[in-house]
């Protein structure tokens, strides 16, 4: 079974499901993109990771990987094995210092914690030429990964009328409140302004 290992490219709302978000992940070596729906909170406990948001208390994910610290589990890969009925299946492939497990996942979950330990994620290459979406070079430049790295947010943020010094401030706020889609939200605006100086 040849396995092709994939990164994450970030998170956007999903147009087909209200409430739900898409994970994309893409092939590190190539150009085949996976969307994956999962709901509010894992898509929440992704983003923090990929935009280093230090919540004031430790989310489901963070309070898992402390857990496997303290008792020196690692996760060594997380592997995407299996598609049935459009639900993705995954493992986690996990060492205690002593022997190898492996442990059933919702994907939304593997990738969470994929991320806080820093291994890599695989998908078999059956799935990938099932569910894959090639993205041509036309269309990769018309949406470029940052476009896809937060929860955004329809129309108007609501932000356009604050300070740089006032919007700084709120997003400390809305992560100490952990209001994380709020502090995206925030971030979004900042990084329009930023490309609009730039």
């Amino acid at each position: 079974m040849k396995r092709v290992k994939l990164k994450v490219l970030g998170i956007s709302y999903s147009q087909t499901q209200s409430g739900a978000y898409a994970l994309i992940l893409v092939e590190e070596s190539g150009d085949r993109r996976i969307p994956i729906i999962i709901g509010g909170f894992e898509a929440q406990a992704i983003v923090i990771k990929i935009e280093n948001l230090e919540p004031p208390r430790p989310l489901t994910h963070d309070l898992f990987k402390s857990f496997a610290d303290e008792f020196n589990i690692s996760i060594i890969e997380v592997m995407i094995y299996k598609l049935e009925e459009g639900v993705f299946f995954s493992r986690l492939l996990c060492n205690n210092g002593d022997k190898e497990l492996s442990i059933d996942s919702r994907t939304s979950d593997a990738v969470a914690l994929a991320l806080r330990f820093g291994c890599p994620i695989y998908i078999t290459e059956e799935i990938l030429d099932k569910a894959g979406i090639t993205i041509t070079a036309s269309e990769a430049e018309t949406s470029s990964d940052s476009d896809f790295d937060t929860i955004p947010e329809s129309g108007n943020s609501g932000f356009e009328n604050y300070s740089d010094e006032e919007l700084y401030k709120m997003i400390d706020e809305s992560v100490k409140t952990e209001d994380y889609e709020r502090a995206a939200a925030i971030r979004d605006e900042i990084e329009k302004r930023k490309k609009r100086k730039g």
